[in-house]
């Protein structure tokens, strides 16, 4: 344990901070939180390498630089409550449950879901909420959100999602083909009005839902 708690320190100095991205509360989110217990045990020595890795259900985990990108490119803060889309392991939800006041996650593979829950019981993170569910449709009984992370790329944003967010709100997803995406900020300006911006190329497994890709498309 104490070998993982180094690399995980060395992860953020190396990885995070040393790529540029600071503030100090997300910073020390992702010293705090242990990635190993988001990945299957036989990939636990591998945790705190720069790479996506395989996890359950035929998903993966994102490279913690994406996931340290899409946070602070959400700029969420202390008082945010938070839609995240692709809950997936649920590493990216428990870092943003140590910088937001709530954290509502989506996946819709029941198992992820479950699985994710019970790793915030076991560690103990108790403001985040896990449904499974299409996530393209949004969360609306908890809408508006002041942040929205998409963890999937879709071809455009879904409505539902530009809808949920408060105004001012920030929203961040992979947009593009099923293959290969932009990463995208849009922030809510006003009640029918939303800036585009255009962070980096990216590439996430694909949106799959209502408002998304069809499965057949995913292929």
């Amino acid at each position: 344990m104490a070998d993982l708690e180094r690399l995980r320190q060395m992860m953020v100095k190396r990885q995070i901070a040393g790529r540029g991205i600071g503030g100090a509360r997300l910073l020390a989110a992702m010293r705090e939180v242990p990635r190993e217990r988001f990945v299957p045990e036989e990939l636990r020595a591998l945790a705190y390498d720069d790479r996506p890795l395989p996890v359950e259900a035929g998903q993966t985990i994102s490279q913690p630089y994406i996931v340290a990108r899409m946070i602070e490119a959400a700029a969420i803060g202390p008082a945010d409550r938070v839609l995240e889309i692709g809950v997936g392991s649920g590493y990216a939800a428990a870092v943003m449950s140590r910088v937001a006041a709530h954290v509502f996650a989506i996946d819709r593979v029941g198992e992820l879901a479950a699985l994710a829950r019970g790793r915030m019981e076991q560690l103990g993170y108790d403001n985040v909420a896990i449904r499974t569910g299409d996530g393209t449709e949004g969360w609306p009984e908890q809408a508006p959100f002041d942040a929205i992370l998409v963890a999937a790329g879709g071809p455009a944003v879904p409505q539902p999602l530009r809808e949920q967010l408060a105004i001012g709100g920030r929203l961040v997803m992979p947009v593009g083909s099923a293959s290969e995406q932009q990463l995208v900020r849009v922030i809510r300006t006003g009640e029918d009005s939303f800036e585009l911006q255009k962070l980096e190329a990216v590439q996430f497994v694909p949106l799959i839902g209502a408002h998304g890709w069809r499965q057949d498309q995913a292929q």
